[in-house]
């Protein structure tokens, strides 16, 4: 069976996706590129959903990479990660092992898999200056005034916001379509759950992972010295418990919002993989709910 350059697996969190990409990974020999944006920083494991357990496959570990590579705090962005990813992907082509990439962060996949150019963007003094004042939803609103360059989700927080306007305004005087990296050809699959059973498992896992201590990792991240709006900056999990720890919400509001936060994020997440469907990526959507067996049965056939 001769093999993609690349194998890329994606679908909305709580999908099941890392756990089958380790299992393929196994199955093909091959190791696992993370392209999930937060498992990046070390710490952040239980609300990150790192599971470092799923890259054991009956007792055998499968090598993963971007994963743990940062101190919490510190800005990554998909600049980073396309040469991040290019570094390892080019190490596992000169060692012949199958690359499979696996995430949910669409605009990190997508630069990837398009090659599309990233330039680092730098701080904008003058901009910041001009925003710092505005709120929440006035900068939401700005920026849905630029042309799509950045992800115009990335509105957590005014901090992000600014920053989104700052990349944006900066890409505006800039082609994006030039490449540096070339395109990969890559088979992206899918892992389909209904709407339902996505909620369902979102509202099972944020309620296991409060019971495995996410509340005290953060706590704990915030004693290291990481100040509150960096951690905020992370959103979600990272955004609501700390919220809920420096009183700026009680236990329950806490636990209402984040899950509410979570299931708008998987929404967001499936939007940008049928954008990137209509942006001309084929992806062989397979059922979530498919035994593992069955679901690299399934790949093999779409490989053959």
């Amino acid at each position: 069976m001769s093999l993609p350059d690349l194998i890329t697996v994606i679908g909305p969190t709580a999908s099941g996706k890392t756990s089958f990409a380790a299992a393929l990974a196994c199955e093909l020999g091959g190791e696992i590129i993370s392209g999930d944006s937060r498992q990046i920083y070390r710490q952040m494991d239980i609300g990150t959903g790192k599971d470092l357990s799923d890259y054991v496959i009956d007792g055998n570990p499968v090598p993963y990479h971007l994963i743990d590579i940062h101190n919490p705090g510190y800005k990554y962005n998909v600049y980073e990660f396309r040469h991040d990813f290019n570094r390892v992907y080019n190490d596992l082509k000169s060692r012949n092992k199958p690359a499979i990439l696996c995430g949910g962060t669409g605009m990190y996949i997508e630069a990837v898999l398009k090659g599309y150019k990233m330039v680092a963007v730098p701080e904008n003094k003058e901009l910041r200056k001009k925003l710092e004042h505005k709120t929440l939803a006035e900068l939401t609103a700005l920026l849905q005034t630029y042309k799509a360059l950045h992800n115009t989700t990335d509105v957590d927080t005014a901090k992000r916001a600014v920053r989104a306007i700052e990349i944006a305004e900066f890409y505006r005087t800039l082609s994006p379509d030039y490449t540096d990296f070339p395109p990969i050809n890559s088979l992206i699959i899918g892992i389909d759950i209904s709407r339902e059973e996505r909620r369902a498992r979102i509202t099972d896992r944020l309620h296991r992972r409060l019971r495995e201590g996410m509340i005290e990792e953060v706590e704990q991240i915030l004693k290291s010295g990481v100040s509150p709006e960096d951690l905020i900056y992370y959103g979600l999990e990272y955004k609501f418990v700390t919220l809920y720890l420096t009183g700026k919400l009680d236990y329950n509001q806490m636990v209402i919002q984040l899950e509410t936060a979570i299931h708008q994020f998987a929404k967001r997440q499936m939007t940008w993989f049928r954008g990137m469907e209509t942006r001309g990526l084929v992806i062989h959507w397979i059922d979530g709910l498919l035994s593992t067996d069955e679901k690299i049965k399934q790949v093999k056939r779409i490989i053959e």
